[in-house]
C-alpha cells in the first residue's frame, strides 16, 4: 500500500504536488485562560495526507475547525487556497465550505432520513441540482464507491457504526471536495471496521484526488492513511515526518505513540 501511495504521488505533475493549499503560521487559540493552541504552524500540499496524531485534549480538533471557519482564531495566519480565511464574510465563507469535506466523528447522518436522502440532500441543497437521473446517477456511484449499494433504501439506525461511517464518508465526498477534513474516523468501531474505513480513507484520496488532514490517535489508521505525521502535545507541533522515521524517535513522547 505503501508503495501504491507513492508511486501515485509521483506520477503527479510536480507544480501540483508543491501547491500549498492549507497555509497555518504561529496560530493560538484560548478558550479564557485556556491557552488550547500556542503558536503551531503547518502547511499541507495539493494531494497531501497529514495525520494529526496526539492524545485527547491536545487541541487537534480545535485545529481544524479554525480551518473551516467554525472557530476563530486568535492570533497567527491561516489561508486556504490562499485566502485568509479570518478575513471572509459570509458568502466567502460559504463558497470556501463547498470545497471542504468534514467527516465528524459520529458520521452526522439525518437520523430521520434514510441513506438516499442523506446523500441527496448536500446535491439539493448544497449543489442545487434538481435533475433527478443526474441525483440518482451521484448517488448510486458514490454508494458504490464506499461499498454500500445495497443500504440504499436502509435508516441510519438500521446500519452499523461502520457503515454509518461509510454512509458520512460518502455524504461528504458526493460534492467533490478538494480537502477532506477528518475527525478521528476510526473511534469507537472494532479493529477491523477501523482498518477498513481507513483503507477507504486512502482509495478515496486515490480517486478523488483530495487533500486530507486526519485527526486521530489510532496508530494504525496513521499507518495506513499518512504521507506524513505531525505529533501534537499540550496545543503544540512538536515533531512531524513518516510513520517510519517516528517510529524509530528516540524522543519519550513520540516512542509512548509506537509502544
Amino acid at each position: 500500500m505503501e508503495t501504491e501511495k507513492n508511486t501515485q504521488q509521483k506520477s503527479k505533475p510536480s507544480a501540483a504536488r508543491d501547491e500549498t493549499v492549507i497555509h497555518i503560521k504561529g496560530l493560538k487559540k484560548s478558550f479564557g485562560l485556556k491557552e488550547v493552541l500556542k503558536n503551531i504552524s503547518l502547511d499541507v500540499k495539493r494531494g497531501e495526507n497529514v495525520v494529526i496524531l496526539g492524545k485527547s485534549g491536545t487541541g487537534k480538533s480545535v485545529a481544524i475547525q479554525c480551518i473551516v471557519g467554525m472557530l476563530v482564531p486568535d492570533g497567527g495566519e491561516l489561508t486556504v487556497f490562499g485566502e485568509a480565511v479570518a478575513g471572509l464574510n459570509e458568502r466567502e465563507l460559504k463558497e470556501l465550505r463547498m470545497k471542504i469535506g468534514f467527516l465528524f466523528q459520529g458520521g452526522a447522518l439525518y437520523d430521520s432520513m434514510t441513506v438516499r436522502e442523506n446523500l441527496e440532500f448536500p446535491l439539493t441543497r448544497v449543489l442545487k441540482l434538481n435533475k433527478q437521473a443526474e441525483i440518482d446517477q451521484k448517488v448510486e456511484e458514490v454508494l458504490e464507491g464506499v461499498g454500500l449499494a445495497d443500504a440504499i433504501d436502509k435508516m441510519p439506525s438500521d446500519l452499523s457504526g461502520g457503515m454509518r461511517k461509510r454512509i458520512g464518508l460518502a455524504r461528504t465526498l458526493i460534492v467533490n471536495p478538494e480537502i477532506m477534513l477528518y475527525d478521528e474516523p476510526t473511534t469507537g468501531l472494532d479493529p477491523i471496521t477501523s482498518r477498513e474505513i481507513s483503507e477507504l480513507i486512502l482509495q478515496m484520496q486515490k480517486k478523488y484526488k483530495t487533500t486530507s488532514i486526519i485527526i486521530t490517535h489510532d496508530m494504525e489508521c496513521a499507518s495506513i492513511t499518512a504521507d506524513r505525521i505531525v505529533i501534537m502535545n499540550d496545543g503544540e507541533f512538536i515533531t512531524e515526518g513518516s510513520f517510519e522515521k517516528l517510529k524509530s524517535s528516540k524522543e519519550r513522547f513520540v516512542r509512548s505513540f509506537f509502544n
